[in-house]
């Protein structure tokens, strides 16, 4: 993987453009590290395209009390029998702090799916209040940071 460049897919679920904002903070993040990066619509694509790239970071949102991104149920259901244990990635999405013990509780539910997939998580998950500030977008750009370190060993 050394002399091929890297390659990502940021893959994002939004209902209010907050979590298109996230996903846009780490692919610019990915671009200006020199990075190869395809974002696309969770509904737009199917879990095993995580396979052709380096890294890849999801973007969902939490509906409601804890719910899953409706447009993206198929894509959560089908990502566990994926493997991607050459994979490392990073979760980060948009939640409401409203909803308290359920905020950003579908990164959670990611998180987990992920593990039979043997893909390699990077960092913290990380959860932001409603639309990205300059504080998450550093925290987004770290995220991204310790993905790319992780990719290289």
């Amino acid at each position: 993987m050394e002399n091929q460049p890297l390659t990502a897919q940021v893959v994002f679920a939004t209902i209010t453009g907050n979590n298109e904002a996230v996903a846009d903070i780490i692919v610019e993040a990915l671009e200006a590290a020199g990075v190869n990066v395809n974002k696309a619509e969770i509904s737009q694509v199917e879990p095993e395209e995580l396979a052709d790239y380096s890294l890849f970071f999801l973007v969902p949102y939490t509906y409601d009390e804890g719910s899953l991104p409706d447009e993206g149920l198929d894509y959560f259901d089908d990502l566990a029998a994926v493997d991607l244990h050459e994979q490392v990635y990073g979760l980060a999405g948009s939640g409401d702090r409203f909803y308290e013990d359920d905020y950003c509780l579908a990164l959670d539910k990611f998180q987990q799916q992920l593990v039979p997939t043997g893909a390699k998580q990077a960092g913290d998950i990380v959860r932001i209040n409603l639309l990205p500030n300059e504080k998450d977008a550093q925290a987004l750009r770290e995220l991204v940071a310790t993905a790319l370190a992780a990719v290289q060993k």
